[in-house]
């Protein structure tokens, strides 16, 4: 399955009072690592929806869970994978890591989506294509 890793040093704005990461920041990152990973498929998400004639990848479903803390001045690594393509839908697995120690690990659903005039977004068939480079194939 596809994957992409980031790199990033933990700033003050990104923590509480106390010098540790706000938990929302993790989502906000994992967002982030997402839309990297589109890139890593050889499609920039614009240039991906252009392609496949799709209106977003809407998030349906997130989590996480929080093992160990990360403070300010920690270097952590964000592996962002595609874990699962399903028919109309893909799950997406995110490792951060300290000292390769994983701190935080979170999942996503998203869905593949193209414009209705009716209803503004549907969910559709994730393009063979792109399911293809998910996988890895």
């Amino acid at each position: 399955m596809l994957s992409n890793t980031l790199i990033r040093r933990i700033e003050w704005g990104d923590c509480d009072p106390a010098g540790i990461v706000f938990n929302p920041q993790f989502f906000r990152w994992f967002d982030h690592g997402t839309t990297m990973l589109y890139e890593a498929a050889g499609w920039p998400k614009p240039q991906m929806l252009a392609h496949f004639g799709g209106a977003g990848c809407p998030l349906v479903e997130t989590r996480a869970t929080f093992r160990a803390p990360c403070r300010y001045g920690d270097d952590v690594a964000i592996k962002t994978e595609v874990a699962l393509v399903k028919d109309r839908s893909f799950d997406i697995r995110h490792t951060l890591t300290k000292d390769n120690v994983m701190c935080v690990e979170g999942f996503e659903t998203r869905v593949w989506t193209v414009a209705d005039p009716e209803r503004g977004l549907k969910s559709a068939p994730v393009p063979e294509e792109l399911a293809a480079r998910f996988k890895g194939d």
